[in-house]
């Protein structure tokens, strides 16, 4: 690292040894974590520690360190915590002082970021667009949430559904997805019918059990409070007082996004997540999806938060993964338009 940049040196408060383990990590991968993202360099004796790297860094390490600390006293941390830490800590500026929760309205706050509480747990938004998504939510009676795998779409949604079912804002709770890939083959899959489409909606049974427990969801199931099916099963119905989720919302044709948009009725919401780059259809069909966003878009009451790889909050490669094929994409496309 060269010898121009600045230094600066974080003295840790109050003294503990099992906080300072924690935060450092087993042979203190997580400080190599820190260096890493931030692009500094971390060097410490006991509770001090000396942090070298650019001025605009130092700040961001500083308060990664003091923030992480403060964590380490609550629990045990792993590189994953970390990685969620740092993700979150990009998307907002520096911050004086340890994060807090406050009321406002709806939702909780840390740090200002909105966040659900379903089933007693605490869903926090960890980049300014997953706030944006979360407050896009309780604002609207139709949300749109739009990218690349990995930001937490689908999640926050079951989670955004949970939390209206037990606040008694719905009184059923019904998740679908097309079941595109099926098609014809449907038939020549084994077993009953449900069976057969059960893998296309093991993802949303997946975010349901964890945020409910395995028991509880399938009691719920059993009393018909909440709903998986496949698209096809929506056509012709009125649901009202309702959360209605549709996942994997880019392979809908435009006539299946027409007829699900129109299945809505009093008292309902409505969440739609999808990725563009994701597009199953055959035979080169447009997306619903895509269209959707065209047409609706100046509609009160129909929100659209659009994401980024910048709010990838799986493995780091995730990210990396996600922002080389949107070069490449961006590459082949300006290629194309050239030759023609």
């Amino acid at each position: 690292m060269s010898h121009d940049f600045d230094s600066l040196r974080v003295k840790l408060t109050p003294e503990d040894n099992g906080a300072l383990q924690n935060l450092c990590g087993w042979h203190e991968e997580h400080l190599a974590q820190i260096e890493a993202r931030l692009g500094v360099e971390i060097h410490h004796l006991s509770f001090d520690f000396q942090v070298k790297g650019p001025a605009k860094q130092l700040i961001a390490a500083e308060q990664c360190l003091r923030e992480l600390y403060h964590r380490a006293f609550t629990g045990l941390m792993d590189t994953e915590t970390v990685h969620l830490y740092l993700t979150e800590l990009g998307a907002r500026s520096p911050i004086a002082d340890v994060p807090a929760l406050t009321h406002t309205g709806d939702a909780l706050t840390v740090t200002g970021y909105a966040v659900l509480r379903p089933h007693k747990k605490l869903i926090r938004a960890r980049t300014a667009n997953q706030d944006a998504y979360i407050r896009t939510m309780l604002a609207n009676d139709i949300t749109f949430g739009i990218g690349p795998a990995g930001t937490g779409k689908t999640y926050m949604a079951v989670a955004r559904a949970v939390e209206l079912l037990e606040t008694e804002q719905v009184r059923r709770l019904i998740l679908t997805r097309p079941a595109v890939e099926a098609g014809e083959k449907l038939g020549f899959l084994p077993g009953d019918l449900a069976q057969k489409v059960d893998p296309y909606l093991r993802p949303l049974y997946d975010a349901l059990y964890e945020l409910l427990g395995f028991e509880k969801v399938e009691r719920l199931m059993e009393r018909n409070v909440i709903e998986v099916a496949p698209l096809a099963f929506m056509r012709g119905r009125t649901l009202n007082e309702s959360c209605i989720l549709l996942d994997e919302a880019q392979n809908t044709t435009l006539e299946q996004m027409k007829m699900f948009l129109t299945r809505v009725g009093f008292g309902s919401k409505v969440i739609i997540t999808g990725d563009m780059s994701q597009v199953d259809l055959p035979n080169k069909q447009s997306s619903g999806l895509r269209q959707a966003v065209d047409i609706l878009k100046d509609i009160d009451g129909i929100g659209f938060t659009m994401f980024t790889a910048k709010d990838v909050v799986r493995h780091p490669l995730v990210q990396r993964v996600v922002e080389a094929y949107e070069r490449f994409e961006k590459t082949k496309a300006s290629t194309s338009s050239t030759a023609s």
